[in-house]
């Protein structure tokens, strides 16, 4: 049986849910995003409570990494839930926020539970998500002559072309992306190397 399809978000979503007072806001992002957007609503929000996250994502062994925080709520009744909608929903490279405003009525630990859950569910459901691609990471070099259309075509591509070392006559790069698109990166030079060889024969 292959594994169920895998989606992200490309950009951050927000939702809001409110019971019994208590009001839930909901921010779904790509993990790239988590630590500075969670310090970030730390400081937009000082008189929330609680600021419960989960998140998902491979790390370099290709293996998915999870965490989960309920900061402050009862044990198990707000980043697990929270982690499991991700999870049933089939995300990755992904991150969850609810912020919660207090509204003087305790929740019970079941409250807690559904109010986080239908929070997670509802800014998943407004967003936009797209199927997930393994990225690669590939190391080249390039002359400074092609280095202009490397980062046009990587552009195009939406990859990330990375110049760690330059030397007197070219650049030590590394492209990051998915494997499709860094293929075709790779072909288009080779068309290019190869027009190049021909008109200097």
């Amino acid at each position: 049986m292959n594994p169920p399809e895998l989606f992200f978000p490309k950009e951050e979503f927000r939702a809001s849910f409110e019971e019994k007072g208590s009001t839930f806001l909901s921010f779904l992002m790509p993990h790239a995003y988590f630590v500075e957007r969670l310090n970030a609503l730390r400081a937009e929000h000082p008189k929330a409570v609680h600021f419960v996250s989960a998140s998902r994502q491979f790390n370099e062994f290709g293996q998915i990494e999870e965490s989960f925080s309920d900061d402050g709520e009862p044990k198990g009744t707000s980043g697990m839930p929270t982690l499991k909608v991700l999870r049933g929903y089939h995300l990755i490279d992904t991150a969850l926020i609810t912020v919660r405003y207090f509204g003087g009525t305790l929740l019970g630990t079941g409250g807690l539970v559904r109010a986080y859950t239908q929070s997670a569910k509802n800014v998943i459901l407004g967003a936009t998500l797209h199927p997930y691609k393994p990225c690669i990471n590939k190391k080249l070099y390039l002359e400074y002559s092609h280095l202009q259309r490397a980062e046009y075509l990587s552009s195009k591509l939406e990859l990330e072309l990375v110049k760690e070392e330059f030397l007197p006559l070219g650049v030590n790069c590394q492209i990051k992306g998915e494997e499709q698109r860094i293929e075709g990166f790779l072909e288009a030079f080779k068309e290019l190397f190869e027009k190049r060889s021909s008109l200097e024969a």
